[in-house]
């Protein structure tokens, strides 16, 4: 179902390889990006967790972060990549955050996340975690851990607070390829 579907993953630094693998698992053909060359012909794009500072200075120095502003396709930022693509850095999703607000690495916890439409709890791995603090009117939110948002979509966008790529459920990894394929009909 998934076959034929180019997928991207920011391969700077961070969690690249385990989404990598998801989405192999679910069927994409997908690219390891390091360069914003790498970004053509893609269908989607996935900026990982990882250190922001580190992904934005990286993404910088290889034009990365214009290539990516371009970008027309779905993205799905995790953690880091969510705040890589907030209002405060790349300016794609309409969201403010509190970096590492969950705390630090020693403080690494898995929740069960209330899902908004009311289907079964999604796991949660958050590590060094941002925490949503404002939300644009234009925003939907997906899941929340303790009434804070922790999955959020704007568009074509969908950024998570946590780790999907970390545990066994592949919800936010599915619904990220539904996007992919829903802006290739979009766009035929």
């Amino acid at each position: 179902m998934n076959h034929g579907l180019r997928i991207g993953v920011l391969a700077l630094q961070g969690g690249f390889r385990e989404h990598r693998d998801v989405l192999r698992r679910l069927g994409a053909d997908v690219v390891e990006a390091r360069l914003a060359d790498d970004l053509h012909g893609l269908d989607g794009l996935v900026i990982p967790g990882g250190e922001s500072t580190t992904i934005m200075r990286l993404a910088r120095l290889y034009g990365l972060d214009r290539a990516i502003r371009a970008f027309p396709g779905p993205i799905l930022g995790t953690c880091a990549g969510m705040i890589v693509l907030d209002r405060a850095h790349l300016g794609m999703v309409d969201v403010a955050v509190d970096r590492n607000a969950y705390g630090r690495q020693v403080a690494s916890f898995e929740a069960d996340l209330a899902v908004v439409d009311g289907g079964s709890p999604l796991r949660g791995v958050f590590i060094r975690a941002p925490r949503v603090v404002d939300v644009g009117p234009s925003v939907q939110v997906l899941a929340t851990l303790d009434g804070d948002p922790v999955l959020l979509r704007e568009g074509r966008v969908l950024v998570a607070s946590f780790h999907p790529e970390l545990t066994d459920d592949t919800r936010v990894h599915e619904r990220f390829l539904d996007l992919v394929r829903e802006g290739m009909h979009v766009g035929a």
